[in-house]
């Protein structure tokens, strides 16, 4: 049995002064109470009483939307052509970097919604103790030629990623990413930024087309999310019951009422469209002006829509490029910023609200008796001061019950 006294909280509330205990097993830890420390317990690993450790606990940070397989290195590579001239075994290798980083900076878990068997199988060896990295969720595409995700791949170029036109062929992508062990499916219902020669504005797929997609993958269990920027992509990505929809940068109040009442979540990836508009990481002119286009009116539509209850949780598109594996806490901050959110709004974003966005919330995003004892310890009290949600005030990251990065106070 393992234990920590410190103050907690818990992924909705401060819980205050709390002994908290876990065991491990071969393959994970959980949680097994949580009781008010008296303030003089020997148990105490602050040394002092709990009431004035500098300690907290929080329940480990989960990011809804990343790409793990981008590069890792301590240089800079071509975001494009990069993937296109490194082998998977290698690109492999950049993924777990990406991975681990994540975990040492409190990311306890991650949904990767660009996924196929390169991260499937990486999903395995994590859970299976053969590497460590935090729980993955891996979600396939399901791209039609000439879409979003089609156009990272150059025309001339002859290894392209499974693509699927007309309802018949969605359908059979989608069975296909869900007999490859796939958590869910990932479509586009407007253009992009970075793939090339793109338009946000480019319609993607028809609603047959869609109204398939989203069907088969509701009937094998497996959740849908929706990459849309602009008004008329996040329409038709509401109007075919996705089950979230990851950028949302043009929504309108309107839409922003009917998501709310819908309970779809939305993540906001904040800080990677400000960077490439901003022109960082090497992006070109095209892409950061298209990008500047479509965050213009951002702030005061999400602040609006946040008002109107739309459920925004933590999802960064962390690629290692753009925006880095460690980047989380940032982006929390950030949207803390632009939503006008309390302290323990932020960080219900990235807990308890991002575990329910990917169907987790019965084991993870929360320290509850009988859930997985993912947890972060650091200095500060970032519920009621989110600068104090800092990688630099990490102390200990706990996952699945055992320790992974620093050390628990003692």
């Amino acid at each position: 049995m393992h234990r920590i006294t410190a103050h907690l909280w818990n992924g909705e509330r401060d819980l205050g002064p709390s002994t908290l205990t876990w065991a491990t097993d071969e393959t994970d830890g959980v949680i097994t109470g949580i009781a008010p420390a008296d303030g003089t317990s020997a148990a105490d690993t602050a040394g002092a009483s709990a009431a004035a450790s500098p300690f907290s606990v929080i329940p480990g940070l989960i990011d809804t939307h990343v790409h793990l397989m981008g590069y890792a290195g301590r240089g800079r590579v071509d975001f494009l052509s990069w993937p296109l001239v490194t082998r998977p075994e290698e690109q492999t290798l950049h993924g777990l970097a990406n991975a681990r980083t994540a975990l040492v900076n409190g990311v306890t878990t991650v949904r990767d919604l660009a996924a196929d068997d390169t991260q499937f199988s990486l999903r395995r060896a994590i859970d299976d103790g053969v590497v460590e990295g935090p729980r993955t969720l891996a979600h396939g595409m399901v791209s039609m030629t000439a879409g979003h995700g089609d156009l990272f791949t150059p025309p001339a170029f002859p290894l392209r990623k499974l693509l699927a036109d007309g309802p018949d062929e969605c359908r059979k992508l989608v069975r296909h990413w869900a007999r490859a062990g796939a958590d869910g499916v990932k479509i586009a219902t407007s253009g992009g930024v970075l793939s090339v020669g793109d338009k946000s504005a480019w319609r993607n797929y028809t609603a047959a087309e869609i109204e398939t997609i989203v069907d088969e993958a509701h009937a094998l269990g497996m959740r849908v999310a929706a990459h849309a920027h602009t008004t008329a992509g996040i329409e038709v990505a509401i109007a075919h019951g996705v089950d979230s929809i990851e950028h949302a940068t043009q929504l309108t109040l309107e839409q922003a009422e009917r998501i709310a009442a819908a309970g779809i979540t939305v993540a906001p990836t904040l800080l990677i469209n400000d960077r490439i508009a901003a022109g960082e990481a090497g992006v070109t002119p095209e892409q950061a002006g298209q990008a500047a286009e479509l965050i213009a009116a951002r702030d005061a539509l999400f602040a609006a829509a946040a008002a109107a209850g739309v459920d925004f949780v933590l999802g960064t598109d962390a690629n290692g490029h753009h925006v880095r594996f460690g980047d989380q806490m940032e982006e929390v901050r950030h949207m803390a910023a632009v939503f006008g959110w309390t302290a323990e709004r932020a960080l219900q974003a990235a807990t308890t609200r991002a575990a329910s966005a990917i169907g987790r919330e019965s084991s993870i995003g929360r320290l509850d008796t009988g859930h997985l004892a993912d947890f972060v310890v650091l200095r500060g009290r970032p519920w009621e001061r989110l600068d104090d949600l800092d990688t630099a005030n990490i102390v200990a990251v706990v996952s699945r019950g055992r320790v992974v990065a620093g050390s628990l106070p003692a």
